[in-house]
């Protein structure tokens, strides 16, 4: 024998260690790979050749997306995160097309994002929701960031996930997988999985999730810091014009900050770093000539000399606040990026047979005041499987039934019968 077990029961065979899930709702179980807990990642970890690779995917994606007269919020990393998890079980040319368009190191992206996330993350679970209607005093001494990133499956009851996808996403991502049933209340469940991992910042992932979808990879990213030097000690100024991109203008209330941070500047642009405080995170406003383009400062290039450049200058800034979410419906984008493939027929058989990617969804949300920054994204892969996208219908054979045996290639009879009483011997 080759010790092979049957593809029906190798979830269970494959899965051992069974807890209550912790996403918040629903009766959805958490199953985890038998013996494989989150490894430490190796000092050597291409954690500098990820950050590249999602840094020009972040720039390449905004410009195939964002659209300059409306405001646009993404999470490069959140996205990467969900599709280095797909890449885990993808072959052929979808693996090509995702290493090529994230960057994905020769050696596996997966060390890396475990290595990158661990030093960003504060948290361990899901971050608590903040009380976002208190008052805030300047003179309160503000506690240090919460930084959350989740990583979570979701499995059709009974499906035969890999073995080894199990594995990886167990050891490098902290994902176990939960088991929901796509016929049923699935979303409801994912949704209640991204409302605690993003504290309550958004409450839904899918509008709509075809009940073909027998796996979903999501990611979420969480974040909620105080600025190092707060805009509250100085008065804002009110009613300023904010000069939109077609020469329109608005009224907006900017906020004031003047002090030593860190700047830069170039060709066209300036460039000034507001710190959080108690942490290594930190914003970069990057201001363009007026008449230039946003978009463009958003460049692996113009990042890069931003992080040479960065000096402590005493600085005079006046900032809008902002709060606003972006819901992107990633296929259009992504094809426009070079990533056709996954999505035409692109073999992700590594993650259970005849896995596809069906859906790819990804949300965004930003609050930025005077105290501070609140920021979520989550994005969302769905795979139906081939062969597998209906809801199996129950034949119960317990009452009177007939039979045939039948050459297959000419269904020509060779007994028929019926069965009135299955103990009887006559």
């Amino acid at each position: 024998m080759s010790g092979r077990l049957p593809r029906r029961g190798f979830l269970l065979a494959a899965l051992a260690a069974l807890a209550a899930a912790g996403c918040g709702g629903g009766d959805t179980r958490v199953l985890t790979a038998s013996g494989v807990g989150r490894e430490t990642p190796a000092d050597d970890a291409p954690v500098a050749e990820v950050v590249r690779g999602v840094t020009a995917f972040g720039h390449a994606l905004h410009a195939a997306a964002a659209d300059a007269a409306r405001n646009t919020v993404l999470s490069p990393l959140s996205i990467a995160c969900a599709f280095a998890m797909a890449r885990a079980g993808a072959a052929g040319p979808a693996a090509t097309a995702l290493d090529r368009v994230f960057g994905f190191p020769a050696a596996g992206p997966h060390t890396a994002f475990n290595a990158l996330t661990r030093r960003i993350v504060t948290v361990q679970g899901p971050p608590p929701p903040p009380d976002r209607r208190a008052e805030r005093d300047a003179r309160e001494q503000s506690a240090g960031p919460v930084a959350g990133i989740a990583n979570g499956l979701f499995a059709q009851e009974g499906l035969p996930v890999r073995q080894e996808f199990l594995r990886v996403l167990a050891a490098q991502y902290g994902a176990g997988v939960r088991t929901v049933d796509f016929g049923g209340d699935a979303a409801g469940a994912i949704n209640a999985w991204v409302d605690e991992q993003t504290a309550g910042r958004i409450t839904k992932l899918f509008d709509r999730l075809d009940p073909a979808t027998r796996v979903v990879i999501a990611n979420a990213v969480y974040l909620k810091a105080d600025w190092e030097h707060p805009f509250a000690e100085s008065p804002p100024e009110q009613g300023a014009a904010f000069t939109r991109a077609d020469g329109s203008t608005v009224r907006a209330d900017l906020m004031r900050l003047r002090t030593s941070l860190r700047y830069a500047e170039g060709t066209g642009w300036q460039a000034v770093e507001l710190p959080y405080v108690k942490s290594e995170l930190a914003m970069w406003v990057l201001v363009p000539r007026r008449g230039g383009s946003p978009a463009d400062l958003l460049a692996p290039g113009t990042l890069g000399q931003v992080a040479t450049g960065l000096r402590p200058r005493a600085v005079d800034l006046a900032l809008p606040e902002w709060d606003f979410g972006t819901g992107l419906d990633l296929e259009a984008p992504l094809r426009r990026v070079g990533l056709g493939a996954v999505f035409d027929g692109g073999d992700f058989s590594g993650i259970a047979e005849g896995a596809f990617l069906g859906q790819a969804i990804h949300r965004a949300d930003i609050s930025v005041d005077k105290w501070g920054t609140e920021a979520a994204a989550v994005t969302g892969l769905a795979f139906p499987t081939a062969g597998l996208a209906e809801q199996p219908i129950e034949v119960r054979a317990d009452h009177p039934f007939a039979f045939a045996i039948v050459h297959r290639p000419t269904s020509a009879p060779l007994f028929i019968g019926h069965v009135a009483d299955p103990t009887a011997t006559t």
